[in-house]
């Protein structure tokens, strides 16, 4: 097993919210990804992103009948520490959930929200 190189979003945080993960702290997703956060995963709420980092997409898909309908995920995890976080979408079988695929469901309870220090804000 080789070393693993996290991603860092502070230079990427436009609006200064990171989201990381509440166990280890690294770096997940920020704000200017988020697509909504009226989405509900395994332990409650949960949000939808565009692009997610420091995370593990499991091999194994499975369909998974949902109150939107039918789709096929894939289980995500943190490379940081290896606790579950939700899950990607890789098909959605209803025409009209279409947009879900290729994007990412992060359950709250497993999310840690940061703020960025980048140095060209605090000069601001």
């Amino acid at each position: 097993m080789g070393f693993t190189y996290r991603a860092y979003l502070d230079e990427e945080a436009k609006r200064c919210k990171i989201y990381a993960c509440s166990k280890c702290n690294s770096h997940l997703s920020t704000f200017d990804y988020l697509i909504s956060k009226d989405f509900h995963g395994v332990h409650g709420k949960a949000y939808l992103f565009e692009n997610v980092v420091n995370i593990v997409v499991s091999h194994e898909s499975e369909v998974r009948e949902m109150t939107t309908g039918k789709h096929l995920i894939r289980y995500i995890s943190c490379s940081g520490c290896d606790e579950e976080l939700g899950w990607k979408y890789i098909k959605a079988y209803e025409r009209d959930q279409k947009y879900k695929e290729g994007k990412f469901i992060l359950e709250k309870c497993g999310l840690e929200q940061i703020v960025s220090v980048a140095r060209d804000r605090i000069l601001k």
